[in-house]
């Protein structure tokens, strides 16, 4: 998705598709710079050789619930990678690589990790951890509604829509502070970027679904400029 000096790429984060997309992307636009949908400590995270999974310690700064959620969430996506063959994380890493390599600058445009699991674990309700509960042993879907795709992929926009709807619906807390509010920092990060280095090319790379939001809150920051 494009706007003015801006592509953003919406990945899966342990899709092979992704990988190719973010090198080739990369490669053929040649930006000046390249944003990341990290924060310095899940950077340093996915390029470190020793890897620290969260700690009890960890209560204390971001609370149980945000606490929890990191440890199964880490634990889900690492068995998805292993079972696609694809580190977590791995286009984050080649779009890193290859700005180093191409000596481009790298901007960190997310909301620090900690900060996000804190107001996580404020804003989980009673009613959508009761709803967590049933699905884990139900499954997130019933049969009838039940959304399959290909892990190695990126699910299209109307897939994506479709389960961001059924996480809006389920779980209105998580989709405010995962998506929503992370969105809004995103985007005026890349709207800073945009002015600070204007007719710069910026090549963003973040989660699918996250694009077409962060596009429109950059265009209302920008008629609040004017």
């Amino acid at each position: 998705m494009k706007h003015k000096n801006l592509i953003l790429i919406g990945t899966s984060h342990i899709a092979r598709q992704s990988i190719n997309e973010v090198a080739k992307t990369i490669e053929e636009e040649d930006p000046d710079i390249v944003a990341l949908e990290l924060d310095k400590g899940r950077l340093v995270g996915l390029i470190s050789d020793k890897k620290r999974g969260p700690r009890l310690q960890d209560i204390r700064r971001i609370g149980l619930k945000g606490y929890l959620f990191s440890l199964i969430g880490g634990y889900i996506e690492a068995k998805l990678g292993k079972y696609v063959g694809v580190k977590p994380g791995e286009e984050m890493v080649t779009a890193f690589r290859l700005a180093q390599k191409n000596k481009k600058r790298v901007a960190l445009i997310d909301q620090e990790i900690q900060i996000t699991l804190k107001r996580f674990s404020k804003a989980f309700t009673w009613k959508e951890k009761w709803h967590l509960v049933v699905d884990i042993f139900k499954g997130i879907f019933s049969k009838k509604h039940r959304i399959k795709f290909d892990l190695t992929k990126v699910p299209d926009k109307k897939m994506i829509k479709k389960m961001i709807d059924q996480v809006k619906e389920r779980y209105p807390s998580l989709y405010k502070v995962l998506v929503e509010e992370r969105n809004e920092v995103m985007a005026k990060n890349l709207h800073h970027l945009m002015g600070k280095f204007e007719g710069e090319k910026i090549v963003a790379v973040v989660g699918a679904g996250h694009e077409k939001e962060m596009i429109d809150i950059i265009k209302k920051l920008e008629k609040q400029d004017l």
